[in-house]
C-alpha cells in the first residue's frame, strides 16, 4: 500500500499542474500513464529500496519518481536513464519534496487498509456478540485472581468480548479519522516555498477523486511535516485493541484447558494435530497465533513511538521506520481478527455439564448468604465447604441455616447474575 500512496501523489499533482498549467500536458498525460500502470500492478520489481533506508523516505521517493519518469519517456518515445523529456526531479517532483510526500503517504497507506481492519475487527465482535447470544442460559463460575468467584453466564463473559472489540475498533477508527488531514503543498519545511498557492487544496481534491477517501486540506503543513503525533496515535489505538484481543485470546485458552484435567468450560475448533509426540492432543492453535500477533503489535508500537519522538526541528527522518511498522501492524491485525473469527470464535461450544459442575462445587456461592448471617460466618461456611469438599448448599442445608424455599431463593445461581440482593428479589 505505501508504493501505492506514493504514486497515487505522484499522479494527483501531475493532474494539478497540467490543470493550472505548469507542466506540459503531453508530459503530465505521460507520468499520469506510468502512474496508472503501477498501480495495476506493473513494474513492481522496479521498486528496489528496503524500508530501512536514508532518513525521510528519500532512498523511496527517488525510486518512485526515477520509475515514473522512465516508464513516461519509454511512453514518450524516449529511452530509460535518459531523463528526457521527462525528469524525475523537474517533472515528477514538481513542488513536491520527501518531506511533505512521505508524511502524506503515510496517512494514504494507512486509511487504505483501514476499511479491511475495521471490517475483521467487526467481524470478531460480532461472532463474540452471536456466541454470548447462544451461551447466554449456561451458568458458570466467575474467576478473579484465577480463583473461584460469583456466577456468571458464559453469555455475559462473552458479551463483554464483543464489545471490548466494538470499543477497540471505534478507538482505532477516532484516531485514524486524523490521518485524513494531509500536509501536502508544505514541500520542504512545511511553507510551501515552490507550490503554488492553489496547489495544496488542489492536490487534496484530486486525492480524493483518485482514492475514493475522504480527506481534508491541513491546518497547518508545518506541524504535519514536524509531528509524528497522528500516526502514532493510531498506533497507540492498534495497540491498545490487542492488548485485549491478546486477553481474550488467552481466556479462550484457558477456558478451554483440558480436556481432562483443566477447566474445559468451552471447546474450541480443532485446526491440526496439537503434538508430534502425544496422540491425539489437540491444541488452541488459532488463539496462540492470535496472541503472537499481539505481541508483535506491542513490539512494533514501541518503535513507532520512539521514531515519533525522534523528530528534530522541521522533520522526523524516521519516518520509513514508523510507515513499515504501521503498515505491517494493520496488516497482521486484520488477518488475526479475521481468522480468529473464521475459525476459532464462529465455532466455538460450550460445555453445560462442566460449567455447572465448577459452578456448584464454588465455594464462592457463600457470597449470596453474606447479607443474611454476615460476612464472618459466611466466609467460615466457605473454609468448612473446601474442607469438607461438599457443595455450599449441601453444607448449608446439613446446618440448618436455610432450608426449603428461601435457600432456593437466596441460592438461586440465575438470579445471582444479575443485579439484587438474594432473598429480596420479587
Amino acid at each position: 500500500p505505501f508504493v501505492d500512496a506514493v504514486v497515487w501523489i505522484k499522479k494527483a499533482a501531475a493532474l494539478v499542474h497540467k490543470q493550472t498549467g505548469r507542466l506540459d500536458p503531453k508530459l503530465a498525460d505521460a507520468i499520469v500513464r506510468a502512474a496508472d500502470e503501477v498501480l495495476a500492478g506493473e513494474h513492481r520489481h522496479q521498486f528496489v529500496v528496503d524500508p530501512y533506508q536514508a532518513g525521510a523516505g528519500t532512498s523511496h521517493h527517488m525510486n518512485c519518481n526515477e520509475v515514473l519518469a522512465n516508464r513516461a519517456n519509454e511512453l514518450l518515445g524516449g529511452k530509460r536513464g535518459e531523463y528526457k523529456p521527462v525528469h524525475p526531479n523537474d517533472h515528477v517532483n514538481m513542488a513536491q519534496s520527501t518531506n511533505d510526500v512521505i508524511p502524506t503517504a503515510i496517512r494514504l497507506a494507512a486509511l487504505s487498509q483501514l476499511p479491511a481492519l475495521l471490517d475483521a475487527m467487526g467481524r470478531l465482535a460480532r461472532a463474540f456478540l452471536t456466541k454470548s447470544k447462544a451461551f447466554d442460559k449456561i451458568l458458570k463460575s466467575g474467576r478473579t485472581h484465577l480463583q473461584d468467584a460469583t456466577p456468571i453466564r458464559l453469555g455475559q463473559e462473552f458479551a463483554a468480548y464483543g464489545h471490548t472489540m466494538e470499543r477497540g475498533a471505534d478507538r482505532v477508527a477516532h484516531a485514524a479519522d486524523a490521518l485524513r488531514d494531509l500536509g501536502i503543498g508544505g514541500t520542504a519545511v512545511g511553507t510551501g516555498l515552490n507550490a503554488e498557492p492553489a496547489y495544496p487544496a488542489l492536490m487534496v481534491k484530486q486525492l480524493r477523486t483518485i482514492t475514493g477517501m475522504e480527506l481534508r486540506e491541513g491546518k497547518d503543513r508545518v506541524q504535519l511535516m514536524q509531528s509524528m503525533g497522528d500516526p502514532a496515535a493510531v498506533s497507540g489505538a492498534l495497540r491498545t485493541y490487542a492488548m485485549d484481543l491478546g486477553k481474550i485470546a488467552s481466556d479462550l485458552r484457558l477456558l478451554a484447558s483440558g480436556p481432562r484435567t483443566g477447566l474445559a468450560e468451552i471447546v474450541l475448533p480443532p485446526v491440526q494435530p496439537g503434538s508430534s509426540i502425544m496422540p491425539g492432543k489437540v491444541n488452541p492453535s488459532i488463539a496462540e497465533m492470535v496472541n503472537m500477533v499481539c505481541y508483535q503489535t506491542l513490539g512494533n508500537d514501541v518503535t513507532i513511538a520512539a521514531a515519533a519522538e525522534a523528530g528534530q526541528l522541521e522533520l522526523n527522518v524516521m519516518m520509513p521506520v514508523i510507515a513499515h511498522n504501521l503498515l505491517f501492524t494493520m496488516q497482521i491485525l486484520t488477518n488475526a481478527s479475521r481468522v480468529f473469527a473464521e475459525r476459532c470464535v464462529e465455532g466455538i461450544e460450550a460445555d453445560r455439564a462442566q460449567c455447572e459442575h465448577w459452578l456448584e462445587r464454588s465455594p464462592a456461592l457463600v457470597t449470596a448468604l453474606a447479607p443474611m448471617i454476615g460476612y464472618a460466618e459466611a466466609a467460615k461456611l466457605a473454609k468448612e465447604a473446601v474442607a469438607k469438599n461438599v457443595t455450599v448448599r449441601q453444607l448449608v442445608m446439613e446446618k440448618g441455616v436455610l432450608k426449603g424455599k428461601e435457600l432456593d431463593a437466596v441460592l438461586d445461581l440465575l438470579a445471582m447474575t444479575e443485579l439484587g440482593v438474594p432473598g429480596e428479589r420479587e
